[in-house]
């Protein structure tokens, strides 16, 4: 999957809340909380983690480029 900035970064929780992969921001932070995240293959614990162009954000087995 691939999502296209508008702007200079998006958050994290944000991200997760606007591809639909959960039904609200409060399931999005759960989702970050309980470290079910991974940024550029590292965990990520930041709920508003600014993320920007050429990362990689990694939910199970779903893999979010950001161009």
């Amino acid at each position: 999957m691939t999502f296209e900035l508008q702007e200079e970064y998006i958050e994290l929780y944000k991200l997760l809340k606007i591809l639909d992969l959960v039904d609200s921001g409060g399931d999005a932070k759960q989702l970050i909380e309980h470290e079910a995240v991974q940024r550029n293959g590292e965990l990520e614990t930041r709920k508003r983690a600014k993320i920007r162009s050429g990362e990689i954000i990694t939910i199970g087995d779903v893999t979010i480029e950001i161009v």
